[in-house]
């Protein structure tokens, strides 16, 4: 009896949140992603919106357009940084969801949002990646063109995230490809 009520409690679970399972340890309890989501959308919503929001939050060029925003967690040698991705037509941008403390130079105590900007042009790939003890636990790594790279997880969404995310920088490369061309085009007819 047992059994069968913990089956139809994941059925449920996995049809609220199909992909909720992908993020293994950040967050397994299907209540916590659902608050999660619920803070989200209050959030944007007191926020003015995602846009306005990134506006607020990031340096954002007239062109420049807001593709996606996913909840995730951010891996630094502290620990992962719960916060925000944003994926635009210029740039990976992501911002924890809470200000952290930090010790000034002058040994002061600051409160910060930690911040990452990563302009589309720098990125050289976007890697998918799994825990090999623990397949379910699924990273999305960015490189850079400088070699530094950047491990985000906790996805409600893997799989949608890694294809915006892969789709965006294919299609930067194309423009980079096709920039390229039109210098280069010139050069030669003279």
């Amino acid at each position: 009896m047992k059994n069968q009520t913990q089956e139809q409690a994941m059925t449920v679970s996995k049809s609220i949140a199909p992909d909720q399972h992908e993020h293994g340890k950040l967050g397994p309890k299907i209540s916590e992603t659902l608050k999660r989501k619920l803070m989200l959308g209050a959030r944007i919503v007191r926020g003015g919106g995602m846009k306005r929001i990134f506006k607020k939050l990031f340096n954002v060029g007239k062109e420049e357009k807001l593709l996606k925003l996913y909840q995730c967690y951010l891996s630094t040698t502290a620990g992962p940084i719960a916060g925000l991705l944003f994926i635009s037509t210029e740039k990976v941008a992501f911002c924890s969801e809470r200000s952290l403390r930090f010790t000034s130079p002058t040994g002061d105590i600051i409160r910060a949002y930690y911040k990452v900007l990563i302009p589309i042009r720098n990125i050289k790939r976007a890697n998918q990646s799994e825990n090999a003890r623990n397949p379910r636990e699924k990273y999305i790594e960015i490189v850079t063109v400088d070699n530094f790279d950047f491990w985000f997880m906790g996805f409600v969404n893997y799989q949608k995230a890694l294809n915006c995310l892969q789709q965006t920088v294919s299609q930067s490369s194309i423009r980079k490809i096709d920039s390229m061309r039109n210098v280069a085009l010139p050069l030669l007819q003279n």
